[in-house]
């Protein structure tokens, strides 16, 4: 029984050595521009109107050669309501891909009144990008802007960041490990701290 039990902790700590650390990423507020109506946050309409917040693509990169796998996990409802064409999100993730080389885009186009598991703040999207990218989740982080970016990368078991943006309708439930003005200041804490080494 020892030998059985030490043969399977050999195992599993091989299996772990090849898990790679993933930095998630929410899209809107995070990599692009928002359209601000009131107090509430939107989607740009167009791919003509997509822009990415400055410090953007410099994070990207300085990420992915720290060894970092990139993935955005984004809720995108208004293709669900009826607001939005899927075909000009996928156009904006045409822009994300080339421009930032991710390597994955997750997309949530169902409403909240759809109860699915992959919108966030459930941690469905992670969780399948961790299938099937082979990451190690506990070694892996989520930049979002929202408290629901939060909650989906608490419970996926990520550490978190939070890019404050200080919208009126957020109610942060789960607090992030850090809190910080934009991606760019969030990649220069990963990378100063080498946590993706550890």
């Amino acid at each position: 029984m020892g030998v059985y039990g030490q043969k399977v902790r050999e195992r599993l700590s091989a299996i772990a050595q090849h898990l790679r650390p993933a930095v998630f990423l929410d899209r809107d507020g995070v990599l692009n521009h928002v359209v601000m109506r009131g107090t509430k946050s939107y989607p740009p309409p167009t791919a003509e109107e997509y822009r990415f917040l400055p410090g953007v693509p410099e994070a990207a990169r300085v990420l992915r050669e720290a060894g970092f796998l990139l993935v955005v996990a984004t809720n995108q409802p208004d293709v669900g309501n009826g607001i939005q064409k899927q075909s000009v999100v996928e156009q904006m993730h045409d822009i994300v891909r080339t421009q930032l080389l991710v390597d994955d885009i997750e997309v949530c186009y169902h409403t909240r009144e759809d109860r699915c598991t992959c919108r966030k703040p459930l941690p469905g999207m992670l969780v399948s990008a961790a299938k099937k990218w082979s990451i190690d989740l506990s070694r892996s982080f989520m930049v979002g802007d929202r408290w629901t970016d939060v909650a989906a990368g608490k419970a996926a078991g990520c550490k978190t960041f939070l890019i404050g943006h200080g919208y009126a309708e957020e109610m942060i439930t789960d607090e992030p490990e850090w809190r910080v003005d934009s991606l760019f200041e969030a990649s220069e804490i990963l990378i100063a701290q080498g946590a993706n080494q550890k």
